[in-house]
């Protein structure tokens, strides 16, 4: 088992040498230590763009999809964004990897829908740049409930879980969640809404732990309410963590990310129980 980043994600330390990922970026120094990590840790030879015309070149002259693009914002050729607004309008993910950061550049790169964005201010750059990669490569492995009677809510959640390349599920009441539940036990996690016409969150978190523990499930909350006192209510009948909206985009996947990760290391230790008991 390998650890990743500064979050210490855990990897199996499976290779993905299919992937096709491109690294738009002109720094060499950035360039070579992220083509390096990515083939020690992923066995993935990168594609290195130093220019605008050279990731156009890559893209249209190869028939192999690209799986993920690292850009920085501006290139050589594309001094205004350009690199990035092509890969966007191609619809391939893309994390952001800047040394350029204020409150109104992560709004716009947020509007873009990109996958995520990794700052370059730090000594931990690069590794936090080979874990938000391996959080994409992986994440599909992930099944999701989102639980809300409101449809704006669920397709919110939804996009944004979509985006970090979870598979997802929906649901617009408590009985329907259950209904999936018992009809996909592969999921691991549940974002429920509190405020619900049939069965409201605190329920669906009581029934939900009837049959399937936190070592098994994850339950996160969230609610639009001014009602600090919901989180305790909420933990108290199972649930696993708790968010008041609006939260920031960030927060949430961290959140997601986190509860998914204690969830594997549950499993990695079980897992390991059960070899030595063998």
């Amino acid at each position: 088992m390998t650890y990743l980043g500064v979050s210490g994600m855990q990897y199996t330390g499976e290779q993905f040498p299919d992937a096709r990922i491109i690294v738009a970026e002109d720094s060499n120094v950035f360039t070579s230590m992220i083509r390096q990590r990515l083939k020690e840790i992923f066995g993935i030879d990168a594609e290195i763009c130093r220019t605008y015309e050279d990731l156009m070149m890559a893209n249209e002259l190869s028939d192999v999809p690209v799986t993920l693009a690292i850009s920085n914002i501006n290139l050589p050729g594309a001094e205004n964004g350009e690199a990035l607004n092509y890969l966007v309008d191609l619809n391939i993910p893309t994390i952001v990897f800047t040394g350029t950061f204020q409150e109104h550049t992560r709004e716009k790169l947020l509007a873009k829908d990109i996958v995520d964005y990794i700052l370059k201010d730090n000594v931990f750059a690069v590794e936090m740049l080979v874990e938000s990669v391996c959080r994409f490569l992986t994440n599909h492995r992930h099944h999701v409930l989102i639980v809300d009677d409101s449809p704006t809510a669920r397709a919110l959640l939804s996009t944004r879980l979509k985006r970090y390349n979870f598979r997802v599920s929906v649901a617009e009441s408590g009985a329907k969640a259950i209904d999936i539940l018992k009809k996909n036990p592969d999921i691991g996690l549940v974002v429920t809404d509190y405020n619900m016409p049939d069965i409201d969150g605190f329920e669906l978190a009581r029934r939900i732990r009837s049959v399937r523990g936190s070592h098994e499930l994850r339950i996160i909350g969230v609610s639009s309410s001014t009602d600090r006192l919901l989180s305790a209510r909420f933990l108290k009948a199972g649930g696993n963590d708790f968010m008041l909206r609006p939260f920031i985009d960030e927060e949430f996947y961290c959140r997601v990310n986190q509860n998914l990760d204690t969830l594997l290391q549950i499993k990695s230790h079980q897992a390991a129980a059960r070899r030595s008991a063998a």
